[in-house]
């Protein structure tokens, strides 16, 4: 028997989700057809059960009010169907006549009900050939799209067209008002202040807003939207425009991750709302990351453009100001208040991130600056920024390895879980291992550079004043130079950026530098194509002009 009565609420649960899986992939018109329907049969139901509710609860005015209204709105569903007029007409007064008189008779009842069901789906069953196909088509697409295109955008498409953030928004606002209704209904408010009031009504809505796993969904979607709005302010503020910082989803990605992570929905009432009001803390601070991500290129670009324009300095600088500050003043409270734990260091490690990313974008912005001012070539410009963002980089380094490590601890000693282990997995990858190597393979760069540039000659006074041309790289007069093999002046530095993207010179072409290895490899290959030339047969006349073309560009 406990088999048998377990089985019944499977077979219905099965049933439920096969029906909205149908309904998911319905285009909107029929979507909106079957919902009339699901209204229709709401009503039909309501109205057969009404006057039993009626003779044992409300009265007998509210009742036929009630069965009026019902049968208003049944009228006006059936009349939007594709349904015969007269057929309309009968189904509707045989729906809500006998029930406005409040008929008792369970005949006459039971006719007011099974008449306008049948009345319903009359359409449909004289159509049940063309709903099928319908359905086979509709599969067929469906699995043709998942083919074509993957899963991944099949779901993302519907995500979309059903507006499904939209849709959890208003659910979770709706539950929320709800919910403080009950609460100030119930609430003894003598000898409390309006503060007092608020934080106790703000506290239990956030606490129950997050209780199951649908409403963290919609928790998700109202924070995702509060995100959005804020980044289009820091965007407006600063005149940004740009769609690749979707503050919104990346937030409502991360906060959902953390709900997930720390089993949200599944704690007691009072550790629900400390760890949400600890996870809402790990998501200010990221959405701080996010605000300088977005202040970095705008003071890269206005160090660089020598804007004439005050005010667009001004704003970037206070949005700075307000991203040093708020961390500061966020760490002093927390470390004020709370006490230490491993969340309690994680957030102040965020948070001094966000104020190293700032300072080092800052001290960038203006060498820039600076160097935008000066009327004599800056050789050692890119030297500095390239310390201050080693810097900035070794401390963001640091600090994943020591988020890592944070990570282990909780994991291990406080609250392990497949979800929390995959996060650590993907931070070690992307925040540690990815990083080291990048970092690492600009550092080797760099420092072959420096090599191959120290060993080409430096051009004497003489040499500059006979050249007495500009850096063929960046345009600039030139104090110093490097002459490479090829007998071509440029600037140290600029030659050096240059070796970054590729070893040949920006003129001609030839290898600047060249190790023992790769000389020997290099002639073999020169002797071959000179073999491959002779043997096309350009003819001696095009080798003969060819060859002043390359004297005159020498020279």
């Amino acid at each position: 028997m406990e088999h048998t009565s377990h089985s019944v609420p499977c077979s219905l649960s099965v049933s439920a989700f096969l029906i909205a899986a149908a309904l998911f992939t319905l285009p909107i018109p029929l979507l909106v057809k079957a919902y009339k329907v699901f209204l229709i049969l709401g009503c039909v139901t309501v109205s057969y059960l009404l006057p039993e509710f009626t003779s044992n609860y409300i009265s007998f005015g509210t009742g036929v009010s009630i069965q009026v209204s019902l049968g208003i709105t049944y009228c006006l569903l059936m009349s939007s169907l594709s349904l015969p007029f007269q057929f309309k007409e009968l189904a509707a007064s045989l729906f809500w006549i006998p029930n406005v008189i409040q008929v008792q008779s369970f005949p006459i009842r039971l006719l007011t009900f099974i008449i306008p069901l049948l009345g319903v789906n009359r359409s449909h069953l004289s159509a049940l050939s063309r709903d099928v196909s319908t359905l086979v088509s509709g599969s067929l697409w469906v699995r043709d799209f998942i083919t074509s295109f993957g899963l991944h955008a099949f779901m993302e498409m519907q995500w979309a067209r059903l507006k499904v953030p939209r849709a959890l928004r208003y659910f979770w606002i709706l539950r929320s008002l709800a919910q403080i209704h009950g609460i100030i209904s119930q609430m003894d408010v003598k000898g409390k202040t309006n503060v007092e009031i608020f934080t106790e009504v703000a506290g239990e809505t956030l606490t129950h807003g997050c209780d199951t796993f649908v409403a963290v969904m919609g928790m998700t979607a109202v924070i995702s939207s509060l995100c959005h709005f804020l980044g289009t302010l820091f965007q407006k503020f600063l005149q940004y425009n740009s769609e690749e910082h979707q503050i919104g989803t990346i937030s409502a990605i991360m906060f959902f991750i953390l709900a997930l992570q720390t089993g949200l929905s599944g704690l007691s009432t009072q550790k629900r709302l400390n760890r949400l009001l600890k996870n809402m803390c790990l998501l200010f601070t990221a959405v701080l990351h996010f605000a300088h991500n977005m202040l970095n290129p705008v003071l890269m670009s206005l160090s660089a453009s020598q804007s004439p324009s005050v005010w667009h300095h001004t704003r970037a600088i206070i949005v700075s100001l307000v991203l040093i500050s708020t961390p500061i003043i966020l760490i002093n409270q927390l470390w004020t208040y709370c006490n230490l734990s491993t969340w309690l260091l994680a957030v102040s490690a965020f948070s001094i991130e966000v104020i190293v990313k700032v300072l080092v974008s800052l001290s960038i912005y203006t060498l820039f600056l600076v160097d935008s001012r000066r009327d004599v070539f800056w050789e050692n410009l890119d030297d500095y920024v390239y310390y201050i963002r080693a810097f900035g980089n070794t401390v963001e380094f640091i600090f994943g390895i020591f988020l890592f490590l944070n990570g282990v601890w909780i994991l291990v000693f406080e609250s392990g879980g497949a979800i929390r282990a995959t996060m650590m997995c993907i931070h070690a990858y992307f925040n540690i291992w990815c990083e080291a190597r990048h970092g690492w393979h600009v550092f080797i760069k760099r420092r072959t550079a420096v090599n191959k540039i120290n060993s080409l000659p430096d051009a004497t006074k003489e040499q500059l004043e006979n050249f007495n041309d500009i850096c063929a790289i960046c345009y600039q007069t030139m104090n110093s130079a490097k002459i490479t093999r090829c007998q071509h002046f440029f600037h140290s530095l600029c030659l050096r950026k240059w070796l970054y993207v590729q070893d040949r010179c920006p003129l001609c072409h030839k290898v600047l530098y060249k190790s023992k290895k790769s000389e020997s490899r290099d002639e073999g290959s020169e002797a071959h194509e000179e073999e491959e030339i002779i043997e096309e047969g350009p003819g001696i006349a095009q080798i003969e002009n060819i060859a002043p073309l390359h004297q005159e560009h020498d020279d």
